[in-house]
């Protein structure tokens, strides 16, 4: 058998795909996998894995589509449509090479979901098609259901106001709920633009995102980076009657239980050194992800927060922010702080000594604070950030949400006081362990996830 894979390259969905290939590789070692993916992402996630693949996973480059010598605005969109509009040419490329080097026809293509041309080339060459869904799978449903929540609240926007309204404080899309099937806790306030756009305009992203709902007609199997015993049930019953095989095969990204932790000193970063003088549940850790921009004055706000707070933090701060910084901050903050570009994340979370994360809420930091029993507090600012938010905070309830929207001082001071302080806090800490114990039971032998990933394994060895 040979699987080919395509990869998303941007966010987290590569590093998430390669874990669940290497997974399935580890399971199916007589099938032969082919990787997909830029090689620039490529070249990012086998450094961040810092694993040796095994043996029956080979990787190959895809075009990127950036011209040489482009020079790029600085919206992280642009790389994404560059990268759209050489689809789907350049994984049709890469794929007859992988035929070639093998001298193995394609088995099976796995595919990010949001790669919807994907099911055409499987289509053409007659094999079955396994889309794999990275996000939640909320924000699934908003993808199938995107005409319909275009036709009923399309009106409740402002029409060329800018995607940055999204974090002000527009009261009637916060308080508008959604009538959708299996949908009804999130607000129209939480869809990301590409779903509900804020001007008229259709980008080649949100073209590519609106195909998903035609996935429905021709997907047998769905694989899902989720854990069935967190949905709500009327999403679970909407999945399921659409998709004959919905399996939700729990955090891909993640091993659970989550592994001990290394020696600190191994770490080269000097992280868990620096928790391993901490007090337990103390620190605030604190990363955006690799995308986010995050404006100078909430940088500075935050910045202040911490100082004035005296709670020991670790920031993951890339170097191309780090200039954003109050003057003298790191200086005054050495003796209660530690600042690094780059941070081992689920290592930091697993450590004893973590008792918060301030995060942007994309969907594997999230996750990755759910199988640690870390509580978050949430600044949503693109994307499903905001869909994610309302799930930690007024879902699951694991977290909370920075006043209105953004950081300020005096709001950073507040939900970390709460947190690390308040009685509020530690039944929020209760409720995110209850969470951690609830996917480790469906993890384990014979639970709801290693289930799905039997029957994955056995769709794609059986063909």
């Amino acid at each position: 058998m040979h699987v080919a894979v395509f990869a998303f390259p941007f966010g987290c969905h590569a590093l998430s795909l390669i874990n669940l290939v290497q997974k399935l590789a580890r399971a199916a070692q007589e099938t032969q996998f082919s990787f997909l993916n830029t090689e620039e992402s490529n070249n990012s996630i086998f450094l961040a894995s810092r694993t040796n693949l095994p043996d029956n996973i080979k990787t190959y480059n895809v075009a990127d589509g950036v011209p040489l010598n482009h020079g790029f605005s600085g919206d992280p969109i642009e790389r994404v449509e560059l990268f759209i509009k050489e689809t789907p040419k350049n994984f049709k490329m890469a794929l007859d090479m992988a035929v070639a080097e093998t001298d193995q026809k394609i088995s099976c293509l796995i595919a990010d979901a949001f790669l919807s041309f994907s099911g055409s080339v499987a289509e053409d060459l007659s094999i079955p098609w396994i889309p794999v869904w990275i996000p939640v799978p909320h924000s699934l449903s908003t993808h199938i259901y995107t005409d319909m929540i275009r036709q009923h609240y399309a009106n409740s926007l402002s029409y060329g106001c800018s995607n940055s309204c999204r974090d002000g404080n527009d009261v009637e899309l916060e308080e508008k709920t959604l009538e959708i099937p299996g949908l009804s806790e999130l607000h129209i306030a939480d869809l990301p633009v590409e779903v509900l756009p804020r001007d008229a305009q259709e980008t080649p992203f949100s073209c590519l995102l609106g195909q998903i709902g035609n996935m429905v007609l021709k997907v047998d199997t769905l694989v899902v980076n989720f854990y069935q015993e967190l949905y709500p049930k009327p999403l679970l019953n909407d999945l399921k009657s659409k998709f004959t095989n919905l399996l939700n095969v729990g955090f891909i990204s993640l091993s659970m239980p989550p592994p001990s932790l290394p020696p600190s000193t191994e770490d080269t970063t000097g992280c868990l050194s620096w928790l391993d003088s901490q007090k337990s549940k103390t620190v605030a850790y604190i990363s955006f992800g690799t995308v986010a921009n995050i404006p100078q004055s909430e940088i500075e706000e935050l910045a202040e927060a911490l100082e004035a707070s005296r709670i020991p933090f670790l920031w993951s701060l890339r170097d191309n922010i780090k200039g954003c910084l109050p003057n003298g901050f790191l200086e005054r903050t050495i003796m209660h702080g530690k600042v690094v570009p780059w941070a081992p994340q689920t290592q930091v979370l697993a450590h004893s000594s973590t008792g918060v994360f301030m995060t942007h809420c994309g969907a594997n930091s999230v996750y990755e604070s759910i199988a640690n029993g870390v509580p978050m507090i949430c600044r949503p600012f693109f994307a499903d950030n905001k869909l994610n938010a309302r799930l930690i905070v007024d879902v699951w309830r694991i977290g909370e949400r920075i006043d209105g929207g953004f950081f300020t001082k005096t709001g950073v001071a507040k939900s970390l006081d709460l947190i690390l302080q308040h009685e509020q806090g530690r039944r929020i800490r209760s409720r995110v362990q209850a969470v951690k114990d609830l996917v480790l039971k469906a993890s384990a032998r014979g639970g709801h996830a290693t289930q799905a990933f039997k029957t994955l394994v056995e769709k794609i060895t059986l063909v």
